[in-house]
């Protein structure tokens, strides 16, 4: 019984090995799993490529932001004090603002030949009153080297987006007119003048946007952009005063020509009164003159 119950099974698998359609159902399947497999294959190497394309990407566009934004800050000089050591700088006169308080104006008259003048920059001294070296306070090229003799020698600096740094009251010029300057160059050295004769040894420095003198204070250490943001407020202040005296102006206009109104019709009653006395004084005259007669 046990060797016919064992050689049922191979019997079985026997015959499906004669099956006509057995190998070519084998072959199929094997085949199918093959090209599965491959499929597959297929599909996750281009999901790995396009992960690492993605990934490239990613790390590729802020790299560029950075040395875009790199750049520009390389390009950005902070506008700086046009001497060595700043610690032992005093600034001696200030710059004459409108808007501050009264001692702040006050230390920003220069008195000359007895006359008070509104300082147009500040006047920088060293705290031992000795000379020392005057360095340019950004990047530029030289403008113009005169010798005032008021101002003493005078050295001016052209800058990016209309901007220009002064420099007067110098005993000696190391630069000549066209030269290119960097940052922290030597210009010259700090000496005495006449307009500035109080504040002894000194440098005065201005720095002008657009042709108008701003207070250097307000922009040492800040980038020269800040000169541009300064500038686009001053205008919208210029505007709206402008506006307000436009206003003003109009309000005064119509008060005078009602007061001119006023005048005319008080001119026209007065030569309507006038004639009509003139015309009573005829009839009184002429009254008189009927009575004569008569006697």
């Amino acid at each position: 019984m046990k060797e016919e119950n064992n050689g049922t099974p191979k019997n079985k698998w026997s015959r499906i090995f004669r099956k006509k359609w057995f190998f070519p159902a084998v072959y199929l399947t094997i085949a199918a799993l093959l090209l599965s497999v491959v499929v597959w294959y297929q599909n996750l190497d281009n999901q790995i490529q396009e992960t690492e394309d993605d990934q490239s990407s990613e790390t590729y566009t802020p790299a560029e932001h950075d040395e875009d934004a790199q750049s520009v800050m390389d390009q950005q000089e902070v506008i700086k004090m046009p001497v060595v050591n700043q610690d032992q700088a005093e600034i001696v006169t200030k710059f004459y603002d409108y808007n501050a308080e009264q001692e702040e104006q006050e230390n920003a008259l220069v008195m000359f030949n007895n006359r008070f003048y509104q300082s147009t920059g500040i006047d920088i001294a060293s705290a031992d009153g000795e000379t020392f070296d005057v360095l340019a306070s950004l990047s530029g090229t030289v403008t113009e080297v005169r010798e005032d003799p008021l101002l003493g020698n005078v050295v001016a600096l052209s800058h990016e987006n209309d901007v220009v740094t002064y420099y007067a009251s110098l005993q000696g010029v190391n630069v000549k007119s066209g030269d290119k300057v960097q940052q922290g160059e030597v210009l010259g050295k700090a000496g005495e003048n006449m307009f500035g004769q109080e504040s002894g040894t000194h440098v005065h420095f201005e720095i002008r946007k657009d042709g108008n003198e701003v207070n250097p204070e307000s922009f040492f250490n800040q980038p020269l952009s800040a000169l541009d943001e300064a500038a686009t407020e001053d205008e919208g202040t210029e505007s709206e005063a402008t506006e307000e005296e436009s206003v003003e102006s109009d309000g005064t206009e119509e008060s005078t020509e009602d007061s001119g109104a006023g005048a005319e019709d008080a001119s026209t009653q007065n030569s309507q009164n006038s004639n009509v006395e003139g015309g009573n004084t005829t009839d009184d005259t002429s009254d008189s003159s009927s009575s004569e007669d008569d006697a």
